[in-house]
């Protein structure tokens, strides 16, 4: 396995550029970019303070993106993947039309990015279900949006990751399976996140279960006595079980990379990036352990 970093976990005031540079300083194979918009609305990661960048966006030009791929050659690191967080303010499963439309153009965008990156993965919010939107019809619109998008995955030999995170849908490992092989292509598999699951369930079932869908993993801790989005901690500070959940990860063969997603420190916040490259040293470390 690799280690990675995603960009929220530095701070925001720093350019992507720096981003970079810091993550090889600090040990990592690999960092994540994510992919924003300027004056975007309020979501997710607004509550959860990760430090937004804006590097990367929706207008991107193919010179500016190669220009950041530059960067990553010069100072040699990979980019492991992109992500977004902007899939929770144009849902896929969105009843406005034109909303749900610009999430899938967004998605088009992250694969032609990727491919300017050359990197294989981008990571995907697959919907919302909410007082407005049932299950029924977030199943229905989600799949269909991501059966168009497997088209443009395909073509690019770009993997769409899906994404477990804390939207009321896809609430099992087994439904998150089926609902990967009823889409039906061999670009679109899971985007695996340790932490989101501990609210209600245990990592090591999700490993066991998505086992050779997983193409990417995200890791933070989560402390189930707060419950909430405050419960999510730094690894080895809330209740993850690592042992078990490294062991199912290499039960099932899984070799690519483990990008830490947390929030940066509020004091001191270049620290986290390098505590978190030892604390992923001490995950991969722990395949000595397992093997006793």
């Amino acid at each position: 396995m690799k280690k990675g970093i995603n960009a929220w976990c530095f701070p925001q005031n720093y350019s992507l550029e720096e981003c970079i540079k810091k993550a090889k300083i600090a040990g990592y194979d690999g960092i994540e970019i994510n992919m924003t918009e300027f004056n975007k609305s309020k979501s997710v990661i607004d509550d959860l303070k990760l430090g937004e960048n804006y590097g990367l966006t929706i207008e991107s030009s193919e010179k500016e993106i190669k220009e950041i791929l530059n960067i990553s050659k010069d100072v040699g690191i990979s980019i492991v993947g992109i992500s977004t967080s902007l899939h929770w303010v144009y849902s896929l499963t969105s009843e406005d039309n034109a909303i749900r439309q610009k999430g899938i153009d967004i998605v088009k965008k992250m694969i032609d990015t990727a491919v300017l990156l050359e990197t294989d993965a981008v990571l995907v919010v697959p919907g919302i279900v909410n007082e407005t939107v049932s299950y029924k019809d977030a199943y229905n619109k989600s799949l269909k949006a991501l059966k168009e998008l497997r088209v443009k995955a395909e073509e690019n030999k770009v993997y769409i990751g899906i994404e477990n995170v804390w939207n009321k849908f896809l609430l099992s490992p087994i439904e998150m399976r089926n609902f990967i092989e009823e889409i039906g292509s061999p670009y679109v598999k899971s985007y695996f996140d340790v932490g989101n699951v501990m609210a209600f369930s245990y990592p090591e079932y999700w490993i066991e279960i998505l086992s050779d869908y997983i193409i990417r993993v995200h890791v933070k801790d989560f402390d189930t006595s707060i419950g909430n989005i405050k419960g999510f901690k730094n690894i080895f500070q809330g209740d993850v079980d690592w042992i078990k959940v490294m062991k199912t990860l290499y039960k099932v063969k899984y070799d690519g990379y483990i990008t830490a997603e947390l929030s940066p420190y509020s004091i001191m916040p270049d620290f986290l990036v390098f505590d978190t490259s030892r604390h992923l040293d001490a995950l991969l470390n722990l395949n000595s352990v397992i093997n006793k």
